[in-house]
Order: C-alpha cells, then sequence, then structure tokens
C-alpha cells in the first residue's frame, strides 16, 4: 500500500484522499497525460500533479444534486444564459484537472474549442459542490479555495445531511443558508433564486 510521508498526508487532508498504490509513473502528470490515463471505474482528478480518487456519492448528494441541477440547468437553458454542465472535468491548470457536481459558463465565454473531448478549459463562473458523508470538512475547504484562485466568480457548497448551503464569493465571507433561506444567483445566474428546501426533495 502507498504510503506517503506525514506532510502529504497533511496535504491529502485539504486536497481528497490520495490514490492508493500510485507509483512514480503517476506523479507530476500533466493534464494531458492524465487523460490518456485509465480510470479503472474511479472518480479521479488531478491536484497539481497529483492523482486524487474522490469518495463516492451516496443517495442524500445524488438527490441533491438532482434537484439543483434540475432547477438550475432548466432557469440557465429557458434564460438562454449559457452552458451548464454536470459532474464534467475542468482544466484549471496544466497540472489540475477538478469535477465539481455542477457548474456554469456563461454565454459570452463559451469560445469555439472551451469544450474539449475529456475536459473544459474554461474556468466556470458557478460552482455547486455537494457534500457527500465521506467528504472531509477540509477538503471541501481547499476546493472552494481552488475553485475561487482559478477565477470562479460563485461557489455553493451544498450540505445534505445537514440541510444547510454555504454561498463563497472570493474576498467575501462566506454566508450559511438555512432551509427557509434563499438560495440566488446574484449577477452570475441573475433573477435565479431558490428556497434551500427544495434542494434537498
Amino acid at each position: 500500500m502507498f504510503a506517503p510521508p506525514q506532510e502529504q498526508r497533511d496535504e491529502d487532508e485539504h486536497l481528497g484522499q490520495a490514490m492508493p498504490d500510485m507509483t512514480d509513473e503517476y506523479r507530476g502528470l500533466t493534464a494531458r497525460e492524465f487523460a490518456a490515463m485509465p480510470r479503472e471505474g474511479l472518480r479521479l482528478e488531478l491536484v497539481r500533479g497529483e492523482i486524487v480518487a474522490m469518495p463516492p456519492a451516496f443517495a442524500n448528494h445524488g438527490v441533491a444534486a438532482a434537484h439543483l441541477g434540475n432547477f438550475l440547468g432548466w432557469y440557465i437553458a429557458s434564460q438562454e444564459l449559457g452552458v451548464a454542465l454536470a459532474a464534467t472535468r475542468f482544466e484549471l491548470a496544466a497540472d489540475t484537472v477538478r469535477a465539481p457536481d455542477f457548474a456554469f459558463i456563461q454565454a459570452s465565454r463559451v469560445t469555439p474549442g472551451a469544450i474539449g473531448r475529456d475536459w473544459v478549459r474554461v474556468v466556470p463562473d458557478l460552482v455547486v459542490e455537494v457534500v457527500s458523508s465521506g467528504d472531509r470538512p477540509r477538503a471541501i475547504g481547499a476546493k472552494v479555495r481552488m475553485w475561487l484562485d482559478a477565477g470562479v466568480w460563485l461557489v455553493w457548497v451544498v450540505y445534505p445531511t445537514r440541510k444547510r448551503g454555504v454561498v463563497h464569493r472570493s474576498g467575501v465571507e462566506p454566508v450559511t443558508l438555512g432551509v427557509d433561506d434563499q438560495l440566488d444567483g446574484a449577477d452570475v445566474v441573475p433573477g435565479f433564486t431558490a428556497q434551500v428546501a427544495t434542494i434537498f426533495g
């Protein structure tokens, strides 16, 4: 079993769970090399050249992701605002590829070639992460920071078990919403609103 040094294990707490049995050939990967790698049924992401295995998504995760995707995806399509994508990988850097549960790209930024065969090469305007039971809090926080640092305007983190959501924007304190609060798209998805309770079905 692959056993990383302590400092790497600490970093894994922030980024997700390092892929077991990782050999040197899977270190320092580029996005292009990652695309050519066999997946073996795993949900894999690439973070600063290191392969990260995502925890399994449980039922409450799937319900929340589907409900929010339906509401938000329908609104984006009906208003012709841009492109909505579910569980799609985004290349954030030459050595980093991540896949949020839901993402939105404004129409003005959907250029020819932006959506490639393997993943999207445009940083999304909105990202939604639905937290599964196996997700570590520090890993979620690190993922949010990575999205914001990459240029994402708005990140929603949804907690199905706690039935709450947290809204993140760069340079602004996170806002926690309960089931009776309204989630809105601000200036990123203008006009969109939904009661948080509806996300959980």
